[in-house]
């Protein structure tokens, strides 16, 4: 069946202004921190280019800053100036030479400013200084002359993109950014003719499109991307969205619809919400928001597989679909759906992990499933290997299974050993923890590669370095895990104690007042207290770090502070245990080293990450072998590191 039945509206085309899009996936405008200088680069262009290929309809550019104060990280790009269109222009050429249609986003943060260049604290401004709460910026309420600095500066970026050939431009009004910090009355507290009604409020942004239109004429779409509901007591609701299109719509060519705000820790869980909630859950929302309105509407918002983008057009709620972590993930997704290809996605699993996690550590966007993300200037074609050789892979988790599609990719003719029955490794266990189910996608897919990769498996087989040698390999990869780690406790009575992996699959669920202490501040520790609390369990979290899920990208980790929240869960922070007796955890503050005791403890349960399965012994026994150690047997980390050890080992072969 071809992808038109399969897919009737997905894969038709839509007209949004003077732009006819080829299809209705959206590539939507998200950081990616591969930019340098606040140009773009090479990275950002091959970035781009390789989701176009793929067929990918449009394409919207990450934000580009209108003005010198819309500097919110060292990483954006800035459009604030007539030297940036050249590399406007050839990232417009190579998207367009593929038929993806490309939009640029045009961005004031206004008061939701994460970081400067230099370290110092920047000058904020907003509408008026009411505190952000999040990165606690105090801001500096904007004069009117400034407002009419940005106003232009939004027209002048608009007149770059078209002069480099960009075909849209999208104005980011949502979670709580400059217009929408006007929009809102609990934020804009002004006095004058940008406050207090509503015809004020949506001055400034009816100004921003005017300034844009008059700049460009009807040569670019011009569409607004706004929060439906910015999931916050303090934030915009559905009301103020619906009025805002509503009194809109007849100056605009399309609204992006999206929900939260990056004004509370709350609200900013839905700019990347996490796994914990549900697939296309605007979709109700945003069927509401388009009564009366006659503008196109690009939804987003967890749309990971092509029939939920389908069903969602279908509906009515949306007439194209924002997909962007999935197009992190699997850049070849169009192409596979419009081959009726749907086993061979790799679908998102909504980690959060390496694509938004980076960004918050300023790092390039990527994918613990897809490492080439963000890396394709030297993996966007693994090549072939000089001299295909016999390789085996020790191990069929994450990382040894990445290893083996990825050298059988190569040429190299794989054997993928697994001593026991199934592969996935540890990611088999880590799908077991509450709102982690979809974590087994990872290794769903890595299966299906596998099959498709033509690797040979052998399961119930320990292979030997002996069995190995005897059998001729010309090189092994080693990927044999890790072992739970035990800190060394000093016993002085018989509590019970347990390591968390050995409760995911325990007939039986410690029941009483359970101390869990976490050392890691990964999924293990939250989770696990998590499950015993809701089997009933009186739960102690005791965290060794400044709180819970500190190794956990934001959006995951205040999601799951609020359910540990919400469950009774009692958390210590800055704790190291140290010993037990009959009823009593014993442990240090180490800020400080002071006891901390707990009485009246039933069950110590232990999180406290892994010792590797290879020690320096066991290397010494290959030395008749080439090997390589990859994923946790080399270093206890997390799936990301495990599966690009992988891709990395297999580059070498």
């Amino acid at each position: 069946m071809s992808a038109q039945g399969l897919f009737p509206h997905l894969f038709s085309p839509f007209r949004i202004g003077q732009c006819t899009i080829p299809n209705r996936i959206v590539f939507t405008g998200h950081d990616t921190c591969l930019p340098e200088e606040g140009v773009v680069n090479e990275a950002l262009v091959a970035y781009l280019e390789k989701r176009a290929r793929q067929g990918t309809g449009l394409i919207v550019l990450q934000v580009s800053g209108v003005h010198e104060t819309a500097r919110y990280t060292s990483h954006l790009l800035m459009a604030n100036g007539d030297d940036c269109i050249p590399g406007y222009r050839r990232l417009a050429e190579a998207c367009q030479r593929h038929g993806s249609v490309l939009f640029a986003q045009l961005f004031h943060p206004g008061r939701e400013i994460m970081e400067s260049a230099d370290g110092l604290k920047p000058v904020a401004y907003s509408a008026s200084g009411m505190p952000q709460e999040r990165f606690h910026v105090m801001p500096r309420a904007l004069s009117q002359g400034m407002i009419r600095e940005i106003v232009d500066g939004f027209g002048a970026a608009a007149r770059r993109m078209r002069e480099a050939g960009i075909q849209g431009v999208e104005i980011l009004a949502s979670h709580g950014y400059l217009p929408a910090q006007f929009l809102n009355p609990r934020v804009n507290t002004r006095d004058d003719d940008y406050g207090g009604s509503f015809a004020n409020r949506v001055r400034f942004l009816e100004e921003i499109i005017d300034e844009i239109r008059h700049q460009v004429g009807n040569e670019l779409a011009i569409g607004l991307r706004l929060s439906s509901d910015e999931r916050d007591e303090d934030g915009m609701g559905q009301t103020v969205a619906i009025e805002t299109l509503r009194h809109l719509q007849h100056k605009l060519d399309y609204v992006s619809v999206v929900a939260g705000t990056s004004a509370s820790l709350g609200g900013s869980v839905h700019i990347v919400p996490p796994m914990s909630v549900e697939n296309a859950y605007l979709q109700d929302e945003a069927l509401t928001l388009r009564g009366g309105l006659s503008l196109p509407l690009i939804l987003t918002g967890r749309i990971n597989q092509p029939h939920e983008a389908e069903s969602v057009i279908a509906s009515g709620a949306a007439d194209l679909c924002g997909m962007t972590r999935a197009l992190i993930c699997d850049p070849a997704m169009p192409s596979k759906a419009m081959d009726d290809d749907a086993d061979g996605i790799r679908a998102c699993i909504g980690c959060n992990q390496a694509c938004i996690g980076h960004f918050h550590r300023g790092l390039p966007i990527s994918c613990i499933q897809y490492p080439e993300s963000g890396r394709e200037l030297a993996y966007d074609d693994l090549g072939m290997a000089d001299r295909p050789r016999r390789v085996a892979v020790i191990g069929g988790g994450p990382a040894g299974m990445k290893a083996a599609v990825a050298a059988a990719t190569r040429g190299h003719r794989v054997t993928l050993y697994e001593a026991r029955s199934r592969l996935g490794g540890q990611a088999n266990q880590a799908q077991l923890l509450p709102q982690r189910a979809e974590f087994g996608g990872l290794v769903t897919n890595l299966l299906e590669e596998v099959k498709r990769s033509g690797v040979e498996v052998v399961t119930r087989h320990p292979a030997t370095p002996e069995d190995l040698l005897s059998a001729g390999y010309e090189h092994v990869v080693v990927a044999t895990g890790a072992a739970p780690f035990t800190p060394p406790l000093e016993r002085m009575g018989d509590l019970p104690v347990s390591q968390a992996t050995e409760l995911l699959t325990a007939a039986a669920l410690p029941g009483g007042h359970v101390l869990v202490y976490d050392s890691q501040g990964d999924w293990v520790g939250v989770g696990i207290a998590e499950m015993l609390a809701r089997a009933g369990a009186r739960v102690t979290l005791a965290v060794n770090g400044l709180h819970v899920g500190e190794s956990l990208q934001s959006y995951v980790r205040d999601s799951t502070a609020a359910r540990l929240h919400d469950l009774g869960i009692g958390v210590m922070t800055y704790a190291r245990v140290f010993g037990v007796d009959d009823d009593t955890v014993y442990l240090y503050h180490t800020g400080g080293a002071q006891p901390m005791v707990v009485e009246g403890v039933d069950h110590l349960v232990l999180a406290c990450g892994g010792v590797p399965n290879v020690s320096p012994d066991d290397e010494d026994r290959w030395h008749d072998l080439p090997v390589t150690l990859i994923g946790d047997c080399l270093a206890p980390r997390t799936a990301e590191e495990a599966v690009y050890d992988g891709l990395k080992a297999a580059m070498t072969l």
